[in-house]
């Protein structure tokens, strides 16, 4: 009998058409409620979030239709009981969305599609109903377009606190199924948390993506990284795949591609650093070191204009003490006598108690032949001509040099290839050494390297040298014919102007210059040459203009003519002939005198103001010295060798008394005094040995 019932219901009649075109015009009618299914069937279950490496995706939320058949009219009772119920729950649903979404709202801001979806087992739920209702029947057309709203819960009360007699084949249970509802809904609010790290991971490797298909490029296999010439990153197969199928360009930048240009990368992964920062740090270091270099180049430079600027001022000072000791001098010259004029009368008590104490010798030379010496206040070295040690092998003359502060020596440098006549230091930064020697060179020598730097061949022996103190560019060299060669630095080839006189053809056999000084006495600067007949100031009136004056010396005899810059003294030693017949040593003043007044031309000359007498015997051109004294009191020391007492004789030119006689072995040749760390030295200079004394 079911059997029969159930082919009659699956037979279409006219009750099924009617109801079946009733719905039809219901579902086309604007007018008519309809609501969405999934808001009847309740939201489905987020699904799990994808992996860090895929893109996530919005899940497409799955709908199902059901196509109402009419059935028979004997089961409309039952059916409008269920539609009451589901009706019941569904509003019972739709009000605990609508509080889930904003409880979502409040802790993440998470759309209902995002958290309420339908689980598989509301699915299998739902299709297991469908089966069960197909089984028993559908209901009408027409009574499913009457489901009652939220408006006909409240009229059927009775109605849906009934559930039907058979619970067994019921596929909708009010009780477990709003509970599994409530856990369905709590669920996806647990895992909202986890799936904002996922996006917020994904954002941060998007990097790790082929731009065409989303996926993670790997290192091997057919998706390994690739790159074109443009320099972006894809998926090996990807970008083989569209450069086939497009028109030959990148889909990234747009610009030409072919398949020849993918360049496979071997790399696990790639990161690129944000270096701006770190360029713009180098930036501003490099400007800083620009500006730092700057500031140093300007400090080093203001430091020598400083070092320049505190020289000079030195100078002027030391300028202003001589005019001021020359201007006390010229006030008391009246009432001195004119022989110690410029000269202090009396040796002071402390000068009394002081004296030269022997400090050290050494041997310069063991087969002899040294003739003279210079000191040179730069490098603090004291420097003595010498033959050779080893003449087999380099023969010639040249230097020995001794420290001034450990009095130790030091190597021999050769220079000339014959006898050195005379040695001369500057005032220069340069530790540059004149020589002068009987080979007709002139030659100038760098201490520094050892090495010749310039020679100059005069033509013929040159018997004496000197510097310019007004100018370091000038140097002088006496020659064995009476003439004074003027040579510039700054012209290798040749001498620039010959000073020569009428009067003596004698070798220059000492030279000396006098910078120009505001001096009552002499306020010019010249050149002083000593020959063996007499003595000449060639006064200097331009840098290549020089006017001669001729010195009244005794005639002959002369053997040294010596000078001191600041008092404008100068010492004349005299060997021993028919009308004197021992050493003289005259100490004389150079003055000048105006011819008319107001004019610029003046006469030099020199007057004697002390004599002092040595032994009767002088064979050799030995070099003697006048200096001040290491008592700095204004006196005036004299030191000369004697031949007769092998030893230097020690004066004071002011009284003419002798001082001090230093003793030696043989005779003394040379005598240089010197200064090194405030202390006051003296050097004698024999055929071998060199002796250090100490002022104490």
């Amino acid at each position: 009998m079911a059997q029969e019932a159930m082919d009659v219901d699956l037979q279409p009649g006219p009750a099924q058409e009617a109801a079946a075109a009733a719905t039809a015009e219901a579902s086309r009618s604007p007018s008519a409620p309809r609501l969405p299914w999934h808001a009847y069937f309740g939201e489905r279950e987020p699904r799990r979030p994808p992996l860090p490496s895929q893109p996530q995706s919005q899940p497409l939320p799955r709908t199902r239709t059901r196509q109402p058949t009419a059935r028979g009219t004997q089961r409309a009772s039952r059916v409008r009981a269920m539609a009451v119920l589901d009706a019941y729950f569904l509003t019972r649903r739709i009000e605990a969305a609508a509080a889930r979404s904003n409880l979502s709202a409040g802790h993440g801001g998470h759309t209902t599609d995002e958290i309420v979806t339908l689980s598989d087992s509301d699915s299998d739920s739902s299709s297991l109903t469908e089966v069960e209702e197909e089984e028993e029947g559908e209901e009408p057309a027409g009574s499913l377009e009457e489901a009652p709203g939220p408006s006909n819960v409240g009229a059927s009360d009775a109605t849906q606190m009934d559930p039907p007699a058979d619970s067994s084949n019921e596929p909708v249970h009010p009780g477990p199924r709003e509970a599994s509802t409530q856990q369905k809904k709590k669920s996806p609010l647990k895992e909202a948390e986890p799936a904002a790290a996922s996006t917020a991971s994904l954002e941060e490797e998007s990097g790790d993506t082929c731009a065409i298909c989303f996926e993670e490029w790997t290192n091997a296999g057919g998706h390994r990284l690739s790159a074109l010439r443009c320099g972006h990153l894809f998926g090996y197969s990807c970008i083989e795949r569209w450069l086939k199928g497009q028109a030959g360009k990148c889909p990234q930048c747009n610009k030409k591609a072919k398949r020849t240009d993918i360049v496979v990368l071997y790399a696990r992964t790639l990161k690129a650093l944000d270096t701006s920062e770190q360029e713009q740090m180098k930036s501003s270091l490099e400007k800083e070191q620009m500006l730092r270099r700057k500031a140093e180049l300007e400090s080093a430079q203001s430091r020598l204009q400083l070092q320049v600027l505190t020289e000079e001022c030195s100078k002027l000072r030391q300028q202003v003490q001589e005019l001021k000791t020359l201007m006390a001098q010229h006030n008391t010259s009246s009432s001195q006598q004119p022989t110690n004029s410029r000269l202090s009368g009396r040796p002071s008590s402390s000068q009394g108690q002081h004296k030269y104490h022997f400090e050290r010798s050494f041997v310069v030379s063991q087969t002899g032949s040294c003739r003279v010496m210079a000191y040179c206040d730069l490098l603090s070295c004291l420097v003595m001509s010498q033959p050779s040690p080893q003449s087999t092998l380099i023969p010639g003359y040249g230097i020995k040099m001794m420290s001034a502060v450990n009095l130790n020596s030091s190597q021999y440098v050769p220079i000339h290839s014959k006898q050195i006549r005379g040695l001369a230091f500057n005032n220069r930064a340069d530790g540059l050494l004149l020589s002068a020697a009987v080979d007709q060179t002139l030659k100038l020598t760098s201490l520094t390297t050892n090495t010749v730097v310039q020679t100059y061949n005069a033509g013929r022996p040159v018997w004496s040298c000197c510097w310019s103190l007004d100018n370091a560019n000038y140097i002088y060299a006496g020659l064995v014919n009476g003439s004074v060669l003027v040579y510039d630095l700054r012209d290798t080839t040749c001498h620039v102007q010959e000073l020569t006189t009428e009067k003596s053809r004698c070798p220059v056999v000492s030279l000396s210059y006098l910078p120009r000084m505001a001096s009552a006495a002499l306020p010019h600067g010249g050149l002083v040459s000593g020959t063996l007949e007499g003595a000449c100031f060639w006064e200097q009136k331009a840098s290549d203009s020089y006017r001669p004056h001729h010195l009244p010396l005794e005639s002959g005899g002369c053997t040294d003519l010596q000078t001191e810059a600041s008092t404008r003294h100068c010492l004349a030693t005299f060997r021993p002939n028919k009308s004197r017949n021992c050493l003289q040593c005259v100490v004389m003043e150079l003055t000048c005198t105006q011819l008319t007044e107001g004019a610029d031309e003046v006469v030099c000359s020199c007057r004697p103001v002390q004599t002092l007498t040595a032994g009767p015997t002088c064979k050799l051109l030995t070099k003697n010295a006048i200096f001040q004294s290491p008592e700095d009191n204004g006196s005036i020391l004299v030191c000369a060798g004697d031949e007769a007492s092998n030893s230097a004789m020690l004066w004071d030119a002011g009284t003419g008394s002798l001082l001090q006689k230093l003793t030696d072995d043989s005779p003394v040749l040379d005598v240089c005094p010197y200064t090194v760390n405030h202390s006051s030295f003296l050097a004698t200079l024999t055929e071998r040995v060199v002796k250090i004394y100490r002022w104490q």
